[in-house]
């Protein structure tokens, strides 16, 4: 039967011969010697990937893992020739014994989507903005097979459901932004599966999404890697992914393999420092939830309509840093779009000195609570005090010394800070308008803020895109306490740094809190970091508080059905131990499915 008249993908007619031929588990898919990588930058030639050589068999998970710039993702992307036109590969990858490197042309577009796919870090800028999902994987099928066009749209749709989006004949109309993140990971994945790859390079798959629709992704991967068996290449620098992933693990750092070894070696036995560094520098769900809990924190734990509230430790009628009561947040109308409610009946409270957790998935409203917390956004409903001060229906003019008492560490930092002013005028500005600094007090107040951020004074000079994610990071927190604020609102401060980054900006902020003094709010999805922190967790979900209570409450015997099913997705850095946490999310979910 012909292609135009068969629905599979084995029945379609190739427009190339398939490298090697077909493959069963086990065969070794990709052979890499001696690969490096070169960048040719101000008239001389940089390292990014030096001597990497590791085998990978049809069925398998390799793990490449470590800090930006440890060359991890461009020795993979030039299997593909994905390199950008100052860089060069040298060495050799051979596919089924076919070389890789020096491929070009035809036949390297035969190898792309064909042979060897792609999961990029962020599906939002991977996929074409003006063109349905559904028409960018008939697109993939028609380029490397000859089908109809009824036929490719039935094998999409067929995809689809393969990678479980939800409605898969409306969703296939859909534009990228029209769906979530976690719907627009999957419509990559099935895109990537299309012609069946040997290969599938996932390059941080996961990075960008909550941690239950990332154990949703991690799942979805383990079954395709059981369907299809193809050969994964993960790239990542999550090691809690990688313990649930990974069978073999290339550990590198400046461009250069230092270790590497099956997941229950690298783990349990690591050899290298670096590696154990690595490791050492993972936040570890359930190791922390002792440290930071103040005996005395009680809390009124009621009914989901009401909301938990929280009471004050020690002294009950303590002036609180932040106290929500029954909060209602209001996006206004835009065109069509109707008034949109993202926060309901909002009960909250923060104690001068302490650290709230505030997590929950995307959309659930953590971030539209920040803000609203420092004046950027009105209350609709409900009362709001910071420090004392009743904001609830402050004009501008009353929220201008209210700013003094208030700073805020945005997610971004890269985008947060100006781009044409040096970090330093950053820094001051704020005691420029607050506190009419100038000169040579100005000078000096700004380097006590370097220096408290623990980055050199003369880095005061540099402009933001000169620094690496880590210093961005720092000189943010260093402006948001320039004026020693009483409240800290912390949005997501760690998301986007490398682990080790992270654990040293953790640690930073720690300080910072302990000889500050600050009550901070402290927003994330990530549960591991905010017990490193907090003394108390609140949860949210849809615009609803579900759960509050002391960390150790929270962590080990949480009560609400979502808080569950949100610590059951954290992914831990211990193989063994992440088995057993996928079995329990899974029972959660099943028992938790059938209830409802």
């Amino acid at each position: 039967m012909s292609a135009q008249h068969e629905t599979s993908l084995e029945g379609a007619v190739r427009l190339s011969r398939r490298i090697g031929g077909e493959v069963k588990r086990g065969d070794t898919v990709l052979e890499v010697r001696d690969l490096g990588v070169k960048f040719w930058v101000s008239g001389e030639w940089f390292d990014a990937a030096d001597h990497v050589s590791y085998d990978l068999k049809a069925g398998e998970v390799l793990a490449i893992v470590g800090e930006s710039g440890s060359g991890k993702t461009q020795s993979s992307m030039s299997l593909i020739g994905l390199l950008p036109p100052n860089g060069r590969a040298t060495g050799s990858a051979k596919l089924k014994g076919v070389e890789l490197i020096g491929l070009s042309g035809t036949r390297l577009r035969e190898v792309r989507g064909n042979e060897i796919a792609v999961i990029f870090q962020e599906p939002m800028t991977a996929l074409n903005p003006v063109y349905t999902v559904g028409f960018q994987i008939v697109e993939t099928l028609r380029t490397h097979f000859v089908m109809a066009p009824s036929q490719a749209k039935a094998r999409a749709l067929e995809l689809m459901r393969l990678v479980e989006i939800p409605e898969p004949e409306s969703s296939f109309d859909k534009f990228p932004h029209q769906l979530s993140g976690g719907q627009r990971q999957r419509i990559m994945i099935a895109q990537s599966l299309a012609c069946d790859p040997k290969l599938l390079i996932a390059d941080e798959p996961t990075t960008a999404l909550d941690v239950t629709v990332q154990a949703e992704i991690l799942k979805l991967m383990r079954e395709l890697r059981e369907r299809v068996d193809a050969a994964i290449i993960l790239i990542t620098h999550d090691m809690g992914v990688v313990a649930d992933m990974a069978d073999r693990i290339v550990v590198m750092k400046d461009g250069r393999v230092v270790e590497h070894g099956t997941s229950d070696e690298i783990f349990n036995r690591p050899q290298h420092p670096y590696t154990k560094a690595l490791l050492a520098a993972v936040p570890h769900l359930g190791t922390e939830a002792d440290v930071r809990t103040p005996p005395a924190l009680k809390v009124s734990m009621v009914a989901h309509g009401d909301q938990p509230v929280p009471l004050a430790p020690g002294d009950p009628g303590a002036t609180a840093a932040l106290l929500m009561e029954n909060v209602s947040i209001d996006y206004p109308k835009q065109g069509r779009r109707p008034v949109f409610r993202a926060a309901h009946n909002i009960n909250l409270r923060v104690d001068p000195g302490r650290v709230v957790g505030l997590v929950g998935e995307s959309g659930s409203g953590k971030t539209t609570i920040g803000r609203a917390a420092v004046a950027l956004l009105p209350i609709a409903e409900g009362s709001l005090h910071v420090a004392g001060r009743d904001i609830s229906n402050a004009t501008n003019k009353d929220l201008f010394p209210f700013r003094r008492d208030v700073g805020i560490v945005f997610q971004d930092p890269g985008s947060s800070l100006n781009p044409r002013l040096p970090v330093g005028e950053s820094i001051g500005e704020p005691l420029y308008l607050h506190e009419n600094l100038r000169g040579s007090e100005l000078s000096k107040r700004v380097e006590a803020l370097l220096d408290s951020v623990e980055l050199p004074r003369s880095m005061r000079n540099r402009y933001p895109h000169e620094l690496s994610g880590g210093q961005r990071q720092r000189i943010g927190i260093a402006r948001s306490l320039a004026l020693e604020p009483k409240l800290l609102i912390a949005d997501e401060p760690t998301s986007a740094l490398d682990v080790s980054v992270q654990a040293r900006v953790l640690k930073l902020f720690a300080d910072l809190q302990d000889r500050y003094g600050f009550a901070c709010l402290f927003i994330s999805h990530d549960l591991a970091v905010v017990e490193m922190l907090s003394s108390q967790i609140a949860v949210m979900k849809d615009g609803h508080l579900v759960e509050v209570g002391p960390t150790t409450e929270i962590v080990n015997n949480p009560q609400h059905p979502y808080t569950q099913r949100l610590l059951a997705a954290v992914p831990v850095p211990d193989p063994a131990e992440q088995k057993k946490r996928r079995e329990l999310r899974d029972a959660i979910l099943e028992s938790q499915h059938i209830v409802s």
